[in-house]
Formats: C-alpha cells, structure tokens, sequence
C-alpha cells in the first residue's frame, strides 16, 4: 500500500513537468504552421527568402526531436516513450521472444508475422496473406483462454504496436525531409548539407539513451526505413493493431502507447491530409476506447486515478490539435456525422473528468486550435469551456 502511494506522489509531482512539454510542442507546432503560411506567400515573390523558409523548417523538425529527449528524465518511469528511439525498438523486438512464457515458438511465429506484414508494401498479393495469417495466430491465441497464450498475444501485439509507432515517426521524418530538399537546385544543395548535419546532431542525442542496443554503424534510420513503408501504411497498421488489442483484451496498452506519441503527434500537423486523416481515425477509436475502459474501471472500482488522469492529459494534449485541423479530409470527411458527435461526446466527458488546472490547460489548447484552423469547426467543446469559466468564477467567488 505504501508502495503505491509513493508511486501516486511521484506522479503527480511529475505531472507538470509532462504537461509542460507537449503544451509547448503544441503550441509551437501551431505557430509555426501558421507563420510558415504566411512566409510561403513572400517565398513565391522573393526567390531568395526560399533559403530561409527551407531552413527554418529544417530546424524545426529538429527541434520536435530535441524537445523530447530534453524533457525524458522528467517523465516518470511507466510513461518513458519506448518507441521514440530506433535503439528501443529492437529492444522491443525481442521483447515477445525473450521473456516468461512468451519465449516459446508461437510466439516467435507471430512476432515474425507481425513483423512482416510491416515490411510488405500494401500493393502486394502477399501482404492480405500474411495479414490473414496474422489475424488467424492472433484468434486461435485469444479463443484458448490460456494464461500463457494471452501473454503472448499481450506481449507481442504490444511490441508490434511499439515498432510500428517508431516506424511511421521515422518516415513521417523523412517525409517532412523530402518535402523541405524539393526546392530549387542551389537550395537543395544547401538544405540537404543542414540536414544532414541535424539528422546526425539528432541521431545522435537519441542514441545517449541506448547506446549498447544498436549494432554501432549510425544506421539507425536505415533500420526503420524498410520497403514498403509509406506512413499511410503504417498509420492504418496502427489502427489493425490497435483494434486486436482491444479485441484481446490489452486496449490499455494501446492507449498509453498512443497518449505518449507527443512527438508524432506534432508531426502530424505537418503531414499530408489523407495521412492526418489516417491518424484521426487512429486517435478517434482510442479517445473512445480509453472512456470506454475509465468506465468499467469505475463500475468495479479498480485502476490507479491519478495514472489514468494522467494518461488521459497526454491524450488530450498530443492529439487534440490534430483533431481540430484534420477532421475535413481531401474529398470528404475523415469520419461521419454520427462519429463526430460520438466523439465530441467522448471528448466532452473526458475533459469534465479531469482537475481544474488540467482542464484549464487542455480547453486553452483546444481554443487555439479550433480558433486558427479556418477549414474546420469541429470538435466543438464550447460548452465544456463555458463550463469551466462557470467554476472558474464560483472559485473566485467562494475565496
């Protein structure tokens, strides 16, 4: 008992200091996007200011990369982003094989599987195979009501969910490299001498963490960048894998993961549409499967609160923004009208859920985003936020 309430001070003495960050990188995000419109105008009359616009951007990805290793040994050790490096990730990778009962050869045949179906491009005959393949190991597991064949469906769909994330940030990386080298040649040229210098500064300050885990030789970009492996890919591998989770009973897992993407949350707001609408359906089922999953921990009176609201704050603050610009789509809506009242819902109740403070800092958020964004007016949280300016003066009322 004592244990757990050390664990519940912790974190919460280390909630600010999680929030900070993802406030930060949001905000900044938003900025940035908005300045890069405007500066993109004058790029187009003045050749020369090309230069300057490719390099800002340059140094913008670099700084989402940085913040999160800066801000990492504030985290609390349950919510360390184990996706976020390359060296993790194979850590991760042997994780399905190597520990307890999962060390047994069906649940090696099932991370090779998982694994494969990442690395086969979309268009093959063989990728509806190997997936189909996937979904068979992963029922026969689940339909046993085994102990040992539930850890490795746990343990192994949670690996490929954790490699899965760190390979669809490594490419939306390259997209976002891609996208700022394909200026003029003299700017190209230039460009690509900064960001190979950044991408190395940024390798390798991700590689102080797990140094003793790759194999020494700096690829470790090359390792994620397989064949096969466009983000719009990988985004709708995450929802599969996701959907198995909550299927098999791990739904938690897939919403931690998904709340401590922050850094591929900010990518995301620099993609391309059809891909930002891949991650809003991503985001839309596990805002609903982590309300889902706080009720029924409710109704038996299990779970620990304070991690719970602190999932549900990274949640918040990582995706939120992402929802208020990427809800249209390219030729229709990302979801329907149905799902999007479903989820305004959802949202509404899970901000209600948390601290004053919290709800403050998440219902700014959102009014900065939903005020900028001219294409979308969706999600509406005004009457959460009329909500919180009624408690806010009944709390200066009453002090």
């Amino acid at each position: 008992m004592e244990m757990d309430m050390d664990t519940d001070t912790d974190m919460m003495e280390n909630a600010p200091s999680v929030i900070s960050p993802l406030l930060l990188r949001s905000l900044a995000s938003s900025a940035f996007i908005f300045a890069d419109k405007s500066f993109f105008n004058l790029a187009e009359k003045f050749k020369p200011l090309e230069i300057v616009r490719y390099l800002l951007i340059s140094s913008f990805l670099f700084f989402l990369r940085l913040l999160s290793f800066l801000f990492a040994p504030d985290l609390p050790p349950k919510s360390q982003p184990r996706f976020s490096t390359f060296s993790t990730l194979k850590s991760n990778d042997r994780l399905a094989v190597t520990s307890g009962v999962e060390d047994s050869g069906i649940a090696r045949a099932l991370s090779q599987v998982l694994s494969i179906v990442n690395d086969i491009p979309v268009g093959s005959r063989k990728y509806a195979i190997v997936r189909s393949l996937a979904e068979r190991l992963i029922e026969e597991n689940r339909r046993e009501d085994s102990h040992g064949l539930r850890e490795v469906n746990r343990a192994v769909l949670c690996s490929a969910f954790s490699r899965t994330l760190c390979y669809l940030e490594a490419a939306m990386v390259e997209l976002g490299r891609d996208r700022v080298g394909s200026g003029p040649a003299p700017v190209q040229y230039l460009v690509k001498r900064v960001l190979k210098a950044v991408g190395s500064v940024g390798d390798g300050v991700w590689g102080r963490e797990g140094s003793g885990n790759g194999n020494g030789n700096g690829n470790g970009r090359e390792d994620v960048n397989r064949s096969g492996n466009s983000a719009e890919k990988l985004a709708a591998e995450l929802l599969w894998l996701a959907e198995k989770m909550v299927a098999c009973g791990f739904g938690e897992e897939a919403v931690e993961r998904w709340a401590s993407a922050s850094n591929l949350a900010s990518l995301s707001l620099l993609a391309e549409p059809r891909l930002q609408g891949s991650l809003v359906k991503v985001s839309a089922f596990l805002f609903k499967q982590a309300r889902e999953m706080e009720l029924s921990a409710e109704d038996t009176r299990e779970g620990n609160e304070a991690s719970q609201r602190q999932t549900k704050m990274k949640m918040l603050m990582s995706w939120l923004p992402l929802l208020c610009r990427a809800s249209n789509g390219t030729d229709a809506p990302v979801l329907d009208i149905g799902e999007r009242l479903e989820l305004e819902k959802v949202l509404e109740e899970t901000v209600k859920s948390l601290e004053h403070k919290e709800q403050e800092q998440v219902l700014s958020l959102w009014l900065h985003h939903f005020a900028y964004c001219p294409s979308s007016d969706w999600p509406n949280l005004h009457a959460s936020y009329s909500c919180w300016c009624t408690d806010s003066r009944r709390l200066l009322i009453h002090h």
